[in-house]
């Protein structure tokens, strides 16, 4: 307990959280139930983490850069003498400050991702596959080319939740986020063009049986939370279609939300009882799988079904 505590100890605060929170919602917090007081009897910081599920022992020692909010000289020297062995980029900013550059990266990020999902929009009705068009385009030194992967959209714990928080706070302060706001629209419509493509082929949806491939909102992760899958999943449902969907790894979580949909031992269980097939997820597997005969409809550019279905689109790509 830091009420405990004769030394002087810094409290270091690394969840994504709103600019403000550190110093006006968790320091009076601890102030309270410490009866010390902040940058005087303990240290307290903003050391946002910058790590990817799935990767996230990796990017800890091999990270981009350290950002640190301090605001007392003392807490200062601590940090800077713990990230001492790491080679990167150092940012000593004030606490909000970390806060924000925290939540400013993962808009970014997500905006890269929802400009890529609207501009393949576009390329798919033109018919240019847009991964050509992006791979011109991150040839530009000014931008870089990471998370121009067009498709369906993003999901997970952060960037929906992030960008909405912030989109909140903007308008707490009176501001107007229509570009933050189009990103979590392009994001919400974007699965729903599986949905679309498909019906193009197979005009009535309901009695058919759909497979889903991939349940995860991103491959090696059992986290369901905000995945692509759960919009597609309801609308088939409302088409009174039959789906059997396979996840390597997150059918008990995805289980939770739809127990009433089947799922499948296998990859190839899917493939082989559906009437067409929906890729939702990137897992490396999938790209083994036979998908010969089969009506592919591709949210994740899943190379062996661009040649081998007997019908295959592609979200954003022809």
């Amino acid at each position: 307990m830091l009420a405990d505590k004769d030394d002087f100890h810094v409290v270091v605060v690394k969840s994504t959280v709103v600019p403000g929170t550190t110093e006006n919602v968790v320091k009076p917090i601890i102030e309270e139930k410490s009866g010390k007081k902040a940058f005087e009897d303990f240290g307290l910081a903003m050391n946002p983490e910058f790590l990817r599920e799935g990767n996230a022992v990796n990017d800890f020692f091999n990270p981009d850069r350290i950002v640190i909010g301090v605001k007392d000289e003392r807490t200062k020297s601590i940090l800077e003498e713990l990230y001492k062995p790491f080679k990167c980029p150092k940012l000593i900013t004030d606490i909000k400050t970390a806060e924000m550059i925290k939540y400013a990266s993962n808009a970014f990020l997500a905006t890269k991702i929802s400009f890529a999902n609207e501009i393949g929009n576009i390329c798919k009705k033109l018919g240019i596959d847009v991964y050509e068009v992006f791979r011109g385009v991150g040839l530009d030194h000014r931008i870089n080319p990471a998370f121009f992967r067009a498709g369906i959209g993003f999901g997970g714990s952060c960037f929906p939740k992030d960008v909405k928080a912030l989109i909140r706070k903007a308008e707490e302060l009176g501001e107007e986020p229509r570009i933050l706001r189009a990103v979590i629209e392009v994001n919400e419509r974007q699965p729903l063009k599986l949905i679309e493509l498909l019906k193009k082929h197979i005009p009535n949806l309901k009695g058919k049986t759909i497979g889903i491939l991939g349940l995860a909102f991103k491959p090696d992760t059992d986290d369901v939370r905000e995945s692509r899958a759960i919009p597609i999943v309801r609308a088939l449902l409302e088409e009174r279609a039959n789906i059997i969907a396979y996840d390597p790894k997150a059918m008990d979580n995805f289980a939770k939300i739809f127990p009433q949909i089947k799922y499948a031992n296998s990859a190839e269980d899917v493939t082989a009882k559906s009437e067409a097939v929906l890729m939702v997820t990137e897992w490396k597997e999938f790209e083994k799988l036979n998908y010969r005969g089969k009506i592919v409809i591709d949210g994740r550019r899943i190379e062996k079904a661009m040649k081998e279905a007997k019908i295959y689109e592609g979200v954003c790509w022809y």
